[in-house]
């Protein structure tokens, strides 16, 4: 039972420094920053080469004894420090340029195989001057094909050249440029210096021109601002001058209307008196044709009564005299008929006499307000018949013509009756 539990103890001891051997000499780990490269087990690419190693990265594996061998290559970033003296740019001229450049190992694929085949087992002061020797020349080579303007005006344009001249050259030697900075560019002819100047009396040039176009601008803008100003005004004072011409003439309709309102007022004031004045001339009209009914018709009515009386009294006599009046009646009727549209005027006249003394005996004292003076001079009876007639109405409001004219046809009628009685 003791020999077989130091048996199982040799055993576990034997399993135990096994372990760790394997673990010290044949387990490796691969750190962040860096490629394990196992050598010695060939393996065929996707690009169909075969090579006589395999890669771990980021990660951990084991070293197949006798027939792998473990090497790592070191992936951190190498800083390199450029300088090209003497290198001539287009144009001949010779040109110093300084700069700085970032660099690493590829490590990714297909990059990475070019660098285990041309770096590996080299240290890395090998590296960095290989880089630093194959950017000098690719920086030389950039440098013949831009002038010293181009050169030195735009810097990222020429980093970003000289990164496209060096990717393909450190990408076969397994190498990344991750940055380049140019940091200075000089020349020993001053060629930089003249160009410096130059641009410098341009800017200032430039400087000029644009202070001079700014006070040009300045002063048109001036007078642009006082053109809007003065054209501001002018528009103020066109408004103000028609709003106040729009007041005049707002004024002016209500003037107007006031006025048309005062004068249409004061026509139906009038209107309204003549209105109220015509019912007064009614009744002085009816009074007046009542006057001449009480003084001229019921006496003239009376008498032809008596005269009928008279007349049927003494037939034979009336007859008589019937008989001559109706011939004179004839005769009268034939001269009214000959006399056309005067035979009224001159018959008035021979019965005018008897009825104006009857009227103006009628006709009370009166005072004379208006006096119409109608010119009679020279003319005929009828003319001052008819200048009397107007005075007349213009002093007492009656109108004899239109009493007369209703007055005819009862006396041309009363003296049918009496020719008739006559006969």
């Amino acid at each position: 039972m003791f020999e077989t539990i130091i048996a199982l103890a040799a055993i576990l001891g034997a399993g135990a420094g096994a372990s760790a051997f394997v673990i010290r000499n044949l387990y490796y780990i691969c750190q962040p920053n860096e490629v394990l490269i196992f050598a010695g087990s060939s393996r065929q690419l996707a690009d169909g080469r075969k090579v006589g190693y395999r890669l771990v990265k980021g990660g951990s594996s084991i070293r197949v004894p006798l027939l792998e061998r473990a090497l790592r290559m070191d992936l951190s970033n190498m800083i390199i420090d450029l300088r090209v003296s003497n290198a001539y740019s287009k144009g001949g001229i010779p040109l110093t340029v300084e700069g700085v450049a970032n660099i690493k190992i590829a490590g990714e694929e297909p990059a990475i195989h070019n660098a285990i085949e041309r770096l590996l087992g080299k240290s890395r002061e090998a590296i960095e001057q290989m880089a630093k020797e194959t950017l000098e020349g690719n920086l030389r080579g950039v440098l013949a094909s831009l002038t010293p303007e181009q050169i030195n005006e735009d810097k990222i344009a020429f980093a970003r050249s000289l990164l496209d001249e060096a990717e393909e050259d450190l990408e076969k030697l397994g190498l990344v440029l991750d940055t380049l900075q140019v940091q200075n560019i000089s020349d020993d002819v001053r060629y930089l210096d003249s160009i410096g100047r130059k641009q410098q009396a341009d800017m200032l040039r430039d400087a000029r021109i644009a202070e001079a176009q700014a006070k040009a601008e300045s002063t048109i803008q001036t007078a642009e601002n006082e053109k809007s100003t003065a054209l501001s005004r002018l528009d103020r004072d066109i408004k103000i001058s028609t709003a106040d011409a729009e007041r005049r003439v707002k004024d002016t309709l209500t003037k107007r209307d006031a006025v048309v309102a005062e004068a249409l007022a004061e026509i139906a004031s009038e209107l309204a008196r003549i209105q109220a004045e015509v019912p007064v001339q009614h009744a002085r009209i009816k009074q007046v044709e009542q006057q001449l009914q009480a003084d001229v018709v019921a006496p003239a009515e009376a008498q032809c009564k008596q005269a009928i009386a008279q007349a049927q009294g003494n037939a034979a006599q009336i007859i008589e005299a019937g008989k001559a009046r109706a011939e004179g009646t004839l005769q009268l009727a034939e001269s009214w008929r000959a006399a056309g549209a005067n035979a009224r005027d001159i018959y008035l006249m021979q019965r005018l006499e008897t009825l104006l003394k009857t009227l103006t005996a009628a006709v009370p004292d009166l005072t004379v307000q208006n006096v119409t003076v109608v010119d009679a001079s020279g003319g005929t009876t009828a003319t001052k018949l008819a200048a009397f007639m107007e005075q007349l109405r213009q002093t007492t409001g009656v109108d004899l013509t239109a009493a007369v004219q209703r007055l005819l046809p009862e006396l041309e009628e009363g003296e049918g009756k009496e020719g008739a009685a006559g006969q």
